[in-house]
């Protein structure tokens, strides 16, 4: 390895570590307020195991065992993206099943007595704001962001607009939805990859790495976040493509997924970056003012034709999340907490690769790594970054699948699989 990445590598583990250390001593054990259960993380010392965990753990030690090899010739590209999306969807029921069961699965949005407290936080609430009508949705939601539960306040309206579309009204059907999501995750990097462009074997390690990281396990397959990162890289992988039509399609994509999720502008500029050290200037500009026109566009047509009103709504959702949990979590810690907790969840081997494409300023490493030190500095994200930092999991994939030895691919799936499968059994993740 050569010095200057082994260099930043050790400089990110040694934050890594301090920041953990930190957030145990002087928040858990020192009782100081740092707004999170187990600074940095979200996540509750909690042992628990159902009858189910016994095979779900042979699933994903199969799944583990198996991802190395579906890297190889005798799988041809097309047969890959079915596979690798039926290993995701096994990997990630089973993981979903540990502690509860099957219950396990839908869980947080169970409204009912056994349900998680987080439930009445989540969307299936919010959707009696539809009662009369997607326009009237529309128009007065900036009114009503202030009264409405945490996640829908902290988002634009897409989320219940497309839960009344697929008919949505379960606990039981968000989680189909979450699942599915969380599973398609794994081609749309794939396609990312592909994208970029890079090899066949490149873009499939990419693929297993989100398919077994323990993030997209734990918090993917039970959160809405899920749908925010699959939106996210099926927008990323058609903003790379150069070829015009399809970029042209990806910054309609884009512009519909900031309809869901603030977070995923970040997402805009993160192809755009890309695109700078991939092609140039030229060409991250088209990229860059492409996305920020069909934003603009397409909130101009819903402003004209629904009333809605996109500036209202995003100083709404500001004046709650600064009134928020987030009043308590301290900016100095968080800066760096945020990004630890998420990187230690996406996997630590798959981030150091991630930051050694950086150093060789491979152009995914050095987007994403760009994209998440400003989400960081912004602020706006402190703590529950394991989750809410979903959607930048396929780049940073795709960037550490680009590094990453081929004599080290097991043991990288491998690790990621043992993590999962172990915070799963001693922790409650919430989500």
């Amino acid at each position: 390895m050569p010095v200057a990445e082994r260099l930043v590598v050790l400089l990110g583990a040694v934050v890594a570590v301090a920041t953990v250390a930190f957030g145990y001593v002087y928040g858990f054990r020192g009782g100081h307020e740092l707004g999170a259960p187990t600074p940095p993380f979200t996540l509750a010392w909690s042992p628990l195991a159902d009858p189910l965990a016994v095979p779900a753990v042979v699933v994903v030690v199969l799944c583990a065992f198996a991802a190395p090899r579906l890297r190889g010739p005798r799988l041809p590209a097309a047969g890959f993206v079915p596979v690798v999306l039926l290993l995701a969807l096994a990997a990630g029921l089973a993981v979903g099943s540990m502690r509860m069961g099957t219950y396990g699965w839908w869980h947080v949005f169970d409204l009912g007595p056994r349900g998680s407290f987080a439930a009445a936080n989540e969307y299936l609430p919010g959707q009696p704001t539809l009662t009369w009508g997607v326009g009237f949705y529309l128009d007065r939601f900036a009114e009503m962001v202030p009264s409405q539960t945490v996640n829908i306040a902290g988002h634009p309206p897409g989320p219940l607009l497309l839960m009344r579309a697929l008919s949505i009204d379960t606990a039981q059907g968000l989680a189909a939805l979450c699942i599915a999501c969380a599973a398609l995750c794994t081609p749309l990097t794939y396609a990312i990859a592909r994208a970029v462009p890079t090899s066949e074997q490149t873009a499939r390690t990419a693929a297993l790495l989100v398919a077994l990281s323990p993030v997209v396990l734990l918090d993917g397959v039970t959160s809405f976040d899920a749908v925010y990162a699959a939106m996210g890289a099926a927008a990323a992988a058609l903003l790379l493509s150069r070829r015009s039509a399809l970029l042209a399609v990806g910054m309609v994509a884009f512009a519909v997924a900031t309809l869901f999720s603030w977070a995923l502008l970040g997402i805009g500029a993160a192809a755009a970056i890309v695109v700078l050290v991939r092609d140039g200037w030229r060409r991250a500009l088209v990229v860059a003012a492409g996305c920020g026109v069909a934003v603009l566009a397409l909130n101009a047509v819903l402003a004209v034709g629904w009333g809605y009103d996109p500036i209202g709504t995003l100083l709404a959702t500001e004046g709650v999340y600064r009134n928020s949990l987030a009043k308590i979590r301290p900016y100095w810690f968080w800066v760096l907490g945020s990004p630890v907790a998420w990187a230690v969840m996406l996997g630590p081997l798959t981030v150091g690769y991630a930051l050694r494409g950086a150093v060789r300023r491979n152009p995914v490493a050095v987007g994403i790594v760009a994209v998440v030190l400003i989400a960081a500095v912004a602020g706006f994200t402190k703590a529950e970054t394991e989750r809410i930092w979903l959607i930048f999991v396929p780049l940073a994939c795709v960037a550490a699948a680009q590094v990453v030895p081929e004599r080290r691919v097991p043991l990288v799936l491998g690790s990621l699989a043992a993590q999962a499968l172990v915070l799963q059994l001693l922790v409650n993740t919430v989500w």
